[in-house]
């Protein structure tokens, strides 16, 4: 086949060796087979195992556009957040850190409440549909933003926002999908990279565009972001459309139910266009089961009476995503999915996004607040000081992450990052200010340090986030036991993410709103806070030991004799 050939097509024959087992696959199987135990030829099999195969390009693009427009447009909001919930009335200048975390926690509380939702919907109807209405939707949330002129329209666009927006999850599991463990890492790399590009053009939209400069704007100043940021999504969703493929495999033996909302989009496509969504095409052969074409054929109409005659037999269609019944010969036992290392990978991974989205909240409510407390920013320096750690984030996934993650294995880049965490929150509050005189449009030298300040410590959380982000995709997508289970597991995840973004800006916001009654440093008391909770999930990351965790061709030291002990074990007991 030519090298040009569809890249569902190549993740699918890539992807052979980990689903042509008659039995299921040996817990080493993330690791290389080892010279001594194999024959010649298993040892060119090993080899090959550890090949990496092409990555698909062509849906790493589109995924990668899907991702930058989504945090351009979610990440403009922060700048002006503080600020536009201090103009709306009935707002005590002293609570604005609370009303902003309410704001916040709005969006992420529906998110929390949805996110698994939209991964169980995307398992049935496929991944394109989801992200295609997740983002045509979340553009007219920001229109309507934009309008908002109280704290409670504010609070119920934002959880409307929430409520429609599951793409990050869906986007990890299309990643993970177009991908095999030889390549992943690599694909992996890249997505926090368009996250630090959407962290430097959403501060800029929402730091720079706010304006009263003329009746509009004087009337709805924050609505020139917002416009712009549902103006990219629209582009977003129109690419998508267009170029998307649909990764999930089994989405031809869909459900009834299902096959009708398959149905709708094929004729919306249809309506305006010749051609049909690759989602509803012939796909090709799948080489993850061993059943014939004619078995499969056989199976898929016998499936199709079985469901007219029987509602109850939908819980045994190959689509079925996380636990099938007990006969069903693909099922899996609840302890093969939730195992030690995934209940801790998910509890760690709460708390990362519980720390992680406390900092981008305090610091805007940290940076806008008057002093002693805050610092007394713009809402243009603030964006630009954002902007600072989006680049940050590109050049380090770029020129370091890679290599430093091939060196320490995803489970140490996780654990130092979490660490990175614990660092920038306890820093932060002692940086310096800026000097009133600054205000006339002059730079003194406590300004400059105020500003170096802040980089580095900036610096240090979003290494922190970027390496963190990276090594907790892999973690997860590889803690899958197959490609039935990924996008129910990562709904799963997103979820407890979700329920540490949502407690994590009311938190915050509350705890700073009090640390303004406290004399002196009352701000550190917020941080050191989220502080503490960062370093209980360094701790218990060290929990997480399963070698398959890691990328092929990672040698795993700190387990590798304890996981072979056991390899040992089994083999015996046969």
């Amino acid at each position: 086949m030519p090298s040009s050939a569809n890249p569902m097509g190549r993740r699918r024959s890539s992807a052979q060796k980990y689903h042509t087992f008659s039995t299921p696959p040996p817990k080493s199987r993330g690791r290389p087979l080892s010279s001594e135990s194999n024959s010649s030829s298993a040892n060119g099999e090993a080899e090959s195992s550890i090949a990496e195969s092409p990555l698909p390009t062509g849906q790493m693009a589109i995924l990668a556009v899907i991702a930058l427009c989504e945090q351009t447009a979610l990440n403009s909001i922060s700048p002006y957040l503080p600020h536009m919930a201090a103009s709306f009335p009935n707002v005590h200048h002293g609570q604005v850190g609370m009303y902003v975390g309410m704001i916040a926690s709005a969006f992420a509380l529906a998110q929390f409440a949805t996110n698994f939702f939209w991964g169980w919907v995307s398992d049935r109807i496929g991944r394109k549909p989801v992200v295609l209405l997740g983002t045509i939707l979340t553009a007219g949330c920001f229109v309507a933003f934009g309008f908002c002129r109280t704290l409670w329209q504010a609070i119920v666009v934002q959880a409307l926002m929430g409520i429609v927006n599951g793409n990050q999850g869906v986007v990890s599991t299309c990643l993970g999908e177009i991908t095999d463990r030889s390549n992943q890492s690599r694909a992996f790399t890249y997505l926090p990279v368009i996250y630090g590009l959407g962290g430097i053009t959403g501060p800029i939209i929402g730091g720079l565009l706010v304006s009263k400069a003329n009746q509009i704007n004087e009337n709805y100043p924050y609505l020139t972001p917002n416009i712009v940021s549902a103006a990219i999504l629209t582009v977003d969703f129109i690419l998508a459309f267009v170029f998307l493929e649909e990764s999930l495999e089994n989405s031809n033996t869909l459900p009834k139910l299902e096959k009708k909302v398959r149905d709708l989009f094929t004729w919306l496509w249809q309506f305006t266009s010749s051609s049909r969504p690759t989602y509803v095409r012939t796909p090709r052969p799948s080489y993850r089961h061993h059943t014939s074409s004619a078995a499969r054929q056989r199976y898929s109409s016998e499936s199709d009476e079985e469901t007219d005659a029987d509602p109850d037999s939908y819980s045994a269609t190959p689509s079925s995503p996380l636990l099938h019944s007990p006969n069903h010969s693909n099922g899996l036992e609840r302890d093969e999915v939730f195992n030690r290392d995934t209940i801790l990978l998910l509890i760690t991974y709460l708390i990362f996004a519980l720390a992680n989205v406390s900092f981008n909240s305090l610091y805007p409510i940290f940076a806008q607040a008057p002093t002693p407390t805050g610092r007394d920013l713009s809402p243009r320096e603030i964006g630009l000081s954002l902007a600072f750690a989006g680049i940050v984030t590109i050049g380090f996934q770029i020129c370091i992450f890679g290599k430093l993650r091939d060196k320490m294995g995803n489970k140490w880049s996780y654990r130092a990052s979490l660490f990175g965490f614990v660092i920038s929150f306890i820093l932060m509050p002692f940086v310096g200010y800026k000097d009133p005189s600054d205000i006339d449009g002059g730079v003194s030298k406590s300004s400059i340090l105020l500003a170096i300040e802040l980089c580095l410590v900036l610096l240090v959380k979003t290494v922190a986030t970027v390496g963190g982000l990276t090594s907790v995709l892999l973690l997860i997508t590889n803690s899958a036991p197959n490609n039935q289970v990924l996008g129910s597991l990562n709904g799963l995840a997103q979820t407890l993410s979700a329920a540490g973004r949502t407690v994590g800006p009311f938190l915050s916001g509350s705890l700073f709103t009090l640390a303004t009654r406290v004399k002196p440093k009352g701000e550190a008391m917020a941080f050191g806070v989220f502080g503490g909770v960062a370093f209980i999930g360094f701790l218990l990351s060290f929990g997480i030991r399963a070698p398959k965790l890691e990328a092929d061709g990672f040698v795993d030291h700190d387990n590798d004799d304890h996981y072979k002990s056991d390899d040992d074990d089994e083999e015996s007991s046969l």
